[in-house]
């Protein structure tokens, strides 16, 4: 009888040590669901996909769609049931083989084209081994690469780009340094003007920049070279039109040329007198060439105005360089009771996206 007691204690406490193994196999159990659960979460919400497939390139386990396809349609198919033999299809193959071959792990950047359009991926290739050592597969990390890529084509065409505006930035420099000499008379005359030019093209480029060179607002390049005489306040003053984006190299030009009808006013013209009046206005016109802008310069009630017996520096900027570098029809007219500047600037010449 006692004997049978102990057995029975014994078989209690044995079940009781078994409960506690199962509840606590259980917690583990439990645990590793929550974390493989947050692992999932995490392959999920980011750009990494982790996958496996057997020796004959068939998926076997896949934590994220590829190739714009769900799980269940790519589990059990090789790369080259899935993309057909798209772009980019046997460079993945042929890696993916290599590590097999070579029983090594591999790295690679590779691009394929899937529904929608060229991906880069960064390419982690490790061989799956059985407890024998034998390659049973592989199993791979695959993390979607194609906005760096991207970044780092549109960080090179910048580049280029800026090396290209530099050189052309350089050679109006240049040229702009080289007239200024020719037509300055003094050393503090020509350090003046090309001081006051550089500043002017730098106004231009400031909008440039703002809008990231995509174009700038001509109203905003008209009052960025007017601004000193907008800031006395009397009204002297006038500018109107509708809203337009010159294209780059318009709004540089037509920056300097402004410059020099604002300099050439300030000390001959409409603005080197109280009473004088500018009025600056464009609008669209039909012509022969098609749809352009017409920009009317218009100075009154200033000196009398007087026929130049020569051209400076600043008719040819306005009248020579406008025409050639834009293609635009520049008319002046040396009217007695003002200057008027007339300037046709081809549609080519302004930003699609007119109100910028």
């Amino acid at each position: 009888m006692a004997s049978d007691d102990s057995e029975r204690s014994e078989l209690q406490a044995r079940c009781q040590r078994l409960e506690s193994q199962l509840a606590a196999q259980a917690r583990e159990i439990n645990l590793l669901r929550a974390r493989f659960a947050r692992y999932e979460m995490a392959l999920r919400g980011s750009q990494v996909t982790v996958f496996t497939q057997d020796r004959d390139l068939r998926y076997t386990a896949l934590s994220n769609p590829i190739m714009g396809r769900p799980i269940e349609e790519v589990l059990g198919r090789t790369d080259e049931e899935l993309m057909g033999g798209a772009e980019g299809t046997g460079d993945i193959i042929k890696i993916k083989r290599e590590a097999l071959t070579k029983r090594e792990p591999t790295r690679q950047e590779v691009s394929c084209k899937d529904d929608a359009g060229v991906r880069w991926h960064d390419l982690h290739i490790e061989p799956l081994f059985n407890e024998d050592g034998d390659i049973i597969g592989l199993t791979g990390a695959s993390i979607d690469v194609t906005e760096r890529k991207e970044s780092e084509a549109h960080l090179r065409l910048l580049l280029r780009e800026l090396t290209h505006r530099s050189k052309n930035l350089l050679a109006v420099i240049q040229a702009m340094a080289r007239q200024t000499g020719r037509y300055a008379g003094t050393i503090d005359t020509f350090l003046t003007q090309f001081s006051a030019r550089l500043q002017a093209l730098a106004a231009s480029h400031d909008l440039l920049v703002r809008d990231s060179w995509h174009g700038a607002s001509l109203r905003e390049l008209v009052q960025s070279q007017l601004v000193r005489f907008k800031q006395r306040g009397d009204g002297q003053v006038t500018i109107d039109g509708p809203p337009v984006a010159l294209r780059p190299e318009a709004a540089q030009n037509l920056g300097l040329a402004l410059h020099e009808l604002a300099s050439n006013a300030e000390q001959y013209g409409s603005l080197s007198v109280p009473q004088g009046r500018l009025t600056v206005t464009w609008n669209w016109q039909r012509a022969d060439k098609g749809e352009m802008l017409a920009l009317d310069w218009h100075e009154e009630l200033g000196p009398v105005v007087q026929q130049p017996d020569k051209k400076g520096f600043g008719s040819m900027v306005i009248e020579r360089n406008l025409a050639r570098a834009l293609d635009a029809e520049v008319a002046m007219d040396f009217n007695a009771d003002g200057l008027r500047c007339r300037v046709a600037i081809p549609a080519s010449q302004i930003h699609t996206a007119r109100n910028i």
